[in-house]
């Protein structure tokens, strides 16, 4: 009888237990949000004014999805002061955000002061200026994207691909870049910022860290740029740039001719460059695999080679704390046609055009301490060859002893990012 009991009193607590559940799930309350996603499909003959309205009218969460096709744009289209939005398409090679009719604009697409923004799987191209710009923003991702212009390259593409400027918390990854006249991924300005995994062809520089500080760039495939990586400081800018850490990456034949437009920092880039060092603090460069960049496969130059005037008293032209170690070089002799000054005077310095694979241009501050903080180091680099050109004396006392640099910095912290 004690046993029917227990049995009653469980089925009556199954019983209120279930009727609260019918209870709480009753017409009364509010349904699970689904996304809210506005589809764009590339039938719409008024696609522009589509997405331009949508874009204006964007809330926070919002999700722009373009279905797989072909698009035609002929101005720029802007996302602006709009949180946690994500634009996508259905795949880098089955999305295409097409520019080439473009009639106004500086950009193709052009993303300010935002946070947590996501673009993936399309690709935009044929631009009148720059591919996709972001701007003044936080946690920043790139995924799986294309920035490419058709056809034969030129001066006449535009400038950058990929371009984040004065953001934090950047992700650039699994993505393509072609064409671009300056860089096919820039990062200029910025403070945490990774690029991985990614692949730049046929730009003037493939992938660019410009006045940014704690960078990692890695797993990425530079070819036939002209040159692969650059870690540029300029002057006049909003901040310097350190901490950059360029590793694991592929940089072959980066053979291409300038084609920079007149005026251009890039433009003073040697055909047959791998990875160049401009003026920067910290840069730690290694185990890659750097072949065929047969003018210079890692350079370390002073702002003060390219004689430029510049009015800026913070601004450090003396690249210090430079870690080369652990890359693996290969070459043959085939220069490419060089177009630039220090270009020629490289040819004529190596008649035989058996340049060496690491250039110093070995220019030091009239301020240096000689703190080994302060040191050009190599060390554990496979089949390098090394030369300190002495650049400043026309190389009248070149010299091609590395033991001065045999040392090693501490190696430079992991970079993480807070980004969707």
């Amino acid at each position: 009888m004690k046993h029917l009991n227990y049995l009653f009193i469980l089925c009556i607590g199954s019983l209120c237990l279930l009727t609260f559940t019918i209870s709480s799930c009753s017409d009364d309350d509010e349904p699970t949000p689904s996304e809210n996603v506005i589809q764009f499909s590339a039938t719409d003959a008024n696609i522009q004014a589509t997405v331009e309205a949508a874009l204006i009218n964007a809330q926070e969460d919002d999700i722009f999805e373009f279905e797989a096709g072909t698009y035609s744009f002929t101005s720029t289209l802007s996302l602006d002061a709009v949180n946690n939005v994500t634009i996508r398409g259905a795949g880098r090679e089955q999305t295409i955000l097409d520019f080439s009719g473009q009639t106004t604009g500086a950009e193709g697409i052009k993303v300010t002061d935002v946070s947590m923004f996501l673009i993936s799987d399309l690709t935009i191209q044929d631009t009148g200026g720059d591919g996709i710009k972001t701007k003044d923003s936080d946690g920043i991702t790139f995924r799986n994207v294309g920035a490419i212009w058709t056809g034969e390259v030129g001066e006449h593409n535009g400038a950058y691909g990929i371009y984040p400027v004065l953001c934090s918390n950047v992700m650039i990854e699994n993505c393509y870049v072609k064409g671009a006249s300056d860089a096919g991924i820039y990062v200029g300005q910025s403070d945490k910022a990774i690029v991985k995994n990614s692949t730049a062809e046929f730009n003037v520089a493939g992938i660019e860290i410009e006045n940014t500080t704690n960078a990692d760039v890695y797993g990425n495939t530079a070819s036939r740029n002209t040159g692969g990586i650059l870690v540029f400081d300029l002057p006049g800018l909003t901040k310097s740039g350190s901490k950059v850490r360029v590793f694991d990456n592929t940089i072959v034949q980066n053979d291409h001719a300038n084609f920079a437009p007149e005026g251009n920092i890039v433009g003073n880039v040697l055909p047959g460059t791998g990875v160049m060092v401009l003026s920067t603090q910290e840069v730690e460069i290694f185990n890659n695999t750097i072949t065929e960049n047969n003018t210079m496969g890692v350079g370390v130059i002073s702002y003060v080679v390219l004689e430029e005037s510049y009015d800026d008293p913070d601004f450090n032209p003396y690249p210090t704390g430079i870690n080369i170690h652990g890359n693996t070089f290969e070459r043959s002799t085939n220069i490419p046609a060089q177009t630039t000054p220090i270009g020629a005077l490289m040819v004529v310095q190596f008649p035989d055009n058996n340049i060496p694979d690491i250039l110093y241009d070995g220019i030091v501050s009239p301020d240096a301490t000689g703190a080994d903080s302060e040191k050009i180091c190599l060390s554990g680099n496979v089949n390098a060859r090394f030369a300190n050109l002495d650049v400043a004396n026309l190389f009248q006392n070149l010299s091609m002893d590395a033991t001065p640099h045999d040392c090693q910095h501490e190696s430079l912290p992991i970079v993480e990012v807070t980004a969707p």
